[in-house]
C-alpha cells in the first residue's frame, strides 16, 4: 500500500486534515465527492490550485476532513493542507508553491466584539437629543 501523507491546513476558524496518497485523482471531502461539497466553480479551482501549479492533477487520491468556519474559510484550509502535502511529497515543489503564495497561512481572524459597541468597531447610533 502506498504511503499516506497527512497534513493540516487552517483558515479563519476552519481546520482541514488532508490525507494524500498517489492514485487516480479522486478527491473526497467529508465523505462527499469534491464537486458536491464545493458547488461554486471558483472554490473548486481554488482547492485544485496547488495541484494545477505543480502539474499533479489526477496523480493523487485526496481525502479531507474539514470542520469549522464557513465555505470560504474551509476552501482556504483545504487548499493549504493540499499544498503542504505536495511539499511533503516532493520538497522541490516548495519554491513553486511559495511563489504562488500557497504555503502562507492567512493570519486574519475575526475581531472580537467590544463592550459598549454594536459590533467589533461599530458604535451605537449617536443621538444628540
Amino acid at each position: 500500500m502506498a504511503e499516506v501523507i497527512s497534513t493540516v491546513g487552517r483558515r479563519k476558524t476552519a481546520v482541514a486534515r488532508a490525507f494524500v496518497r498517489p492514485g487516480t485523482g479522486k478527491i473526497i471531502i467529508n465523505d462527499r465527492p469534491f464537486e458536491n461539497y464545493f458547488t461554486i466553480e471558483e472554490h473548486r479551482n481554488d482547492v485544485l490550485k496547488p495541484l494545477a501549479v505543480t502539474d499533479n492533477i489526477g496523480k493523487f487520491d485526496i481525502k479531507v476532513n474539514v470542520k469549522g468556519g464557513g465555505v470560504s474559510g474551509q476552501v482556504g484550509a483545504v487548499r493549504l493542507a493540499i499544498a503542504r502535502a505536495m511539499v511533503e511529497y516532493d520538497e522541490n515543489l516548495r519554491p513553486i508553491l511559495r511563489k504562488e503564495e500557497l504555503l502562507t497561512r492567512d493570519p486574519r481572524m475575526v475581531e472580537r466584539k467590544k463592550y459598549g459597541r454594536r459590533k467589533a468597531r461599530r458604535r451605537f447610533q449617536f443621538s444628540k437629543r
